[in-house]
């Protein structure tokens, strides 16, 4: 069984900084893509950054400059550093592990930009 397991959210001034993390523990093989979404009340998910096992990373526009998204491979993790947050990237975040032809999900941690 395949477990995602994130840490790093939590409340953040604007201009502040987090980074997230997501473990992958269990049975789990030729991972291609360690991904980050993210969704806000009344919004869908949406991707917000995304690596592929051939060192390609891509974001979406709202993130570009200011979000880094990074993997260990041999720990089976990824991570996303947040520079610069804005009230606007307030969600809860979500990891997301594509393994073989399954996709597999972390339970979401929240993000909240306040003053």
């Amino acid at each position: 069984q395949v477990q995602l397991v994130e840490s790093g959210g939590g409340l953040v001034q604007p201009g502040g900084s987090l980074r997230l993390s997501c473990a992958a523990s269990g049975s789990i093989f030729s991972i291609y893509a360690m991904d980050w979404y993210r969704q806000a009340p009344g919004k869908q998910r949406e991707l917000v950054a995304g690596s592929t096992s051939t060192g390609s990373t891509n974001y979406a526009d709202s993130v570009k400059g200011r979000f880094t998204i990074s993997r260990d491979n041999g720990k089976n993790t990824v991570y996303l550093q947040m520079n610069s947050l804005k009230p606007g990237d307030t969600a809860i975040y979500y990891c997301s592990i594509t393994a073989g032809f399954t996709r597999y999900w972390g339970q979401g941690t929240q993000v909240t930009v306040s003053s």
